[in-house]
């Protein structure tokens, strides 16, 4: 074999694998919570592209990332199994861009940054500096006090699972209360931390936390999201016609809205 034909081969399968205009997109496997490594940037940094990842790209596939992508398969038609397969990639790759070389090399430098769709990438980072490292995360610029869409989203979804038959003070109130629970110390500090802790909220256990949310769940959660707290800082809710809980009723009442006890 002649090292002409050689060298036409090669060409061949490196266009075969980079197409022209294209970056090579993940590797074959299913990437799933416990992955590490370039595949988990990249999914981690098209979530972000698209609003539903708001946490760390550093490629540590994580519970944050997990209902991450369990909101982008939910939100895409997907099966929702928070498992990266080839449907899911490909949805992901068709609906995203991901910036490989700069997302590397602000790992690389040890920058904090973000990479958002729709914002410059010279915006998502600040380099290093004479006074030291600087940085500035950014979020979209239609999303309220640094709250992803996909922060929104499930927020609106869990006040529409919990509340949609609740007065619409009641329903500000209860996303009243993931906002509360995201600021105290004894919770999560992310919405989908708080949302899908475990046994935390009724409309996850039994799935209605899947339900499409109408518009007034949506404009209760910007309403609480710009400061309304119809609760006086409750960090928990309860209906007393429903509720089983001895240690629930143990709790300091601040007040009732609707049919939910609001408690500290």
């Amino acid at each position: 074999m002649t090292r002409k034909l050689v060298m036409l081969m090669l060409i061949g399968l490196m266009t075969w694998m980079h197409p022209a205009g294209h970056a090579a997109a993940f590797s074959p496997q299913v990437i799933q919570r416990g992955a590490v490594g370039d595949d988990v940037i990249e999914l981690q940094a098209r979530l972000q592209y698209l609003g539903f990842y708001n946490g760390k790209i550093d490629g540590v596939f994580g519970w944050h990332t997990y209902w991450a992508l369990r909101n982008f398969q939910y939100e895409y038609g997907l099966p929702v199994d928070g498992l990266a397969g080839a449907e899911t990639k490909r949805k992901l790759v068709n609906a995203s861009k991901y910036y490989e070389s700069f997302v590397k090399e602000q790992i690389r430098q040890g920058n904090e940054f973000t990479h958002y769709g729709g914002i410059p990438l010279s915006q998502q980072v600040k380099k290093r500096g004479g006074g030291g490292r600087r940085t500035v995360k950014t979020t979209a610029s239609n999303v309220p006090k640094g709250f992803s869409q996909n922060d929104i989203r499930l927020m609106a979804n869990a006040v529409y699972g919990e509340a949609r038959g609740e007065p619409y003070i009641g329903q500000v109130a209860v996303a009243a209360v993931i906002l509360n629970r995201i600021e105290h110390p004894s919770f999560p500090d992310t919405v989908a931390g708080v949302i899908f802790q475990p046994g935390a909220f009724t409309a996850v256990a039994d799935g209605q936390i899947w339900l499409t949310p109408n518009e007034t769940a949506k404009k209760a959660v910007l309403d609480a999201i710009n400061g309304w707290d119809p609760t006086d800082g409750a960090i928990y809710y309860f209906n007393p016609a429903t509720a089983t809980s001895a240690w629930i009723w143990s709790r300091p009442q601040i007040k009732r809205i609707g049919n939910h006890i609001f408690c500290k």
